[in-house]
């Protein structure tokens, strides 16, 4: 596997929710990425339309892409565990992201609390430290989102349950809408250690929220440059903390489903690239 480090992009799959893996690569492809996330779901789709783990890996491994999160454990304590009617995507059982990740040789599994406000982090951190072990146990690490209508909504209170669950292989997965959509603390940011930095997910929104976040998140995030987030100031903020974390790209946006995904590996790419050039001083690239 190629090293990553922080000039490094990754393609979230989740910029063309409708498409398959073939799409996702030929995004990734098109944009110049190093490498993608993936879903449970697109492995799913992948197997209907009659490719196996094992073919997956070898059209990754012929485009020179790498996976870098299998992307997101959600029901991983009976504490967030979602009410009937309450999960907008299907649950995958928790064996699923430790197959899919040691078949495709991923980096780790992305942990995030889908439902629920609230948290006790004692127990949080006993049921995370059993996934951290287990994911050792399949060469990778956990990288935890912080969401901020959760009981983990900040990269404080994130590090605080990672943490607890004395993990070597438990990091922090910086989303910059979701801070952005939370407590805005550059502070809070500058002092979490680069190395708890595992992956990022980058993209832009307006100054004013909508009423309902987990919408918004799913289907209206903008092209970085093209909303109010702080970008740059955060790029240089991970960079100072000396954070080796690669760039993954998560524009989730309903236009996304009707472009050909060439266009959107282009587009989101050049625009995320604008803004490391900028945020490092280097000659912008056409």
């Amino acid at each position: 596997m190629p090293e990553l480090g922080p000039d490094s992009l990754i393609f979230n799959t989740t910029n063309i929710l409708g498409g398959g893996v073939r799409e996702i690569v030929a995004a990734a492809v098109a944009g110049g990425y190093d490498g993608i996330t993936i879903w449970p779901s697109d492995v799913e789709r992948a197997r209907a339309e009659g490719l196996s783990l094992r073919d997956v890996k070898s059209l990754l491994d012929d485009h020179g892409l790498v996976v870098t999160d299998v992307d997101c454990l959600l029901g991983w304590t009976e504490q967030v565990l979602p009410k009937p009617g309450e999960a907008m995507i299907e649950l995958a059982p928790e064996s699923a992201f430790y197959e899919i990740g040691e078949a495709l040789e991923a980096c780790s599994i992305n942990v995030a609390q889908g439902f629920g406000a609230s948290l006790d982090f004692d127990r949080a951190a006993e049921d995370l430290a059993r996934v951290c072990r287990r994911a050792a146990e399949h060469g990778m690490r956990v990288s935890f989102e912080f969401l901020p209508w959760t009981g983990v909504p900040d990269v404080t209170s994130c590090l605080d349950l990672l943490e607890r669950t004395g993990c070597d292989n438990a990091t922090i997965m910086f989303d910059s809408w979701h801070w952005f959509r939370g407590t805005r603390d550059l502070e809070a940011l500058r002092k979490i250690p680069g190395e708890r930095l595992g992956s990022t997910q980058w993209n832009d929104a307006p100054e004013q929220p909508s009423e309902d976040l987990p919408t918004e998140a799913m289907t209206a995030r903008l092209l970085p440059g093209d909303g109010d987030i702080p970008l740059v100031e955060l790029v240089r903020a991970l960079d100072a903390i000396g954070s080796r974390a690669p760039i993954g790209v998560e524009v989730i946006h309903a236009r996304h489903d009707t472009m050909d995904p060439a266009e959107v590996g282009r587009t989101t790419a050049a625009a995320m690239r604008r803004v490391l050039d900028t945020a490092r001083g280097r000659e912008a690239r056409p």
